[in-house]
């Protein structure tokens, strides 16, 4: 997990293990990452799911820019008030049919919240006019700055990784990073911290 948690390279790894005692080469690394990786990322998920350990007040939704082989793929992604990522999609085009299948992706897993906090892009607006959830957009400066910040920790793991190769990568990597990086969140959430 510590290609996943840290911004390292297979190769960092690779020589990190190698100063534990384990001789191993950096494929067996990508190996390990492309076998187990989905697989902690789906438990850690399913787990989280089944404890309704999410938030249904405010969501924020953005979505970012990646380039793979010289074209630009978008990469949605959709962040609960406490900063924890619920959910990322990874698609061709930034467009309302885009825009409309992430929403109800998201809302299948997690239920409907109460308001969603999105950037003047027209492909929300007119996504949430058709799935009925006009009224509960909001959309301002710097309304979005918990979304914005989320990309931060894909982007410093994008960079050690050398770009991404295809579009079926970018979303494995992408689901996986955003359910390990929400596991081993050093601060605990807003909503089990003790309030005076």
């Amino acid at each position: 997990m510590m290609y996943i948690r840290y911004p390292l390279s297979l190769r960092q790894v690779e020589d990190l293990l190698f100063e534990r005692g384990i001789d191993i080469c950096h494929e067996t690394v990508r190996f390990w990452w492309n076998r187990f990786g989905p697989m902690f990322a789906a438990a850690i998920r399913k787990r989280r799911v089944h404890h309704r350990s999410f938030s249904r007040w405010r969501w924020h939704l953005d979505e970012v820019f990646v380039r793979i082989s010289g074209e630009t793929h978008y990469l949605w992604r959709a962040v609960d008030h406490e900063g924890e990522v619920l959910e990322v999609f990874a698609t061709k085009h930034r467009d309302r049919r885009a825009a409309l299948k992430f929403l109800k992706r998201t809302m299948k897993r997690y239920g409907r919240p109460r308001s969603i906090v999105t950037d003047r892009l027209g492909s929300y607006r007119s996504a949430m006019k058709k799935i009925g959830n006009a009224a509960n957009q909001a959309s301002g400066r710097w309304l979005n700055n918990r979304a914005e910040n989320s990309h931060q920790p894909f982007r410093r793991r994008e960079r050690a990784m050398a770009r991404f190769r295809d579009i079926k990568s970018l979303q494995k990597f992408a689901a996986a990073h955003a359910s390990i990086q929400n596991h081993f969140k050093s601060v605990f959430p807003l909503q089990h911290r003790g309030r005076p």
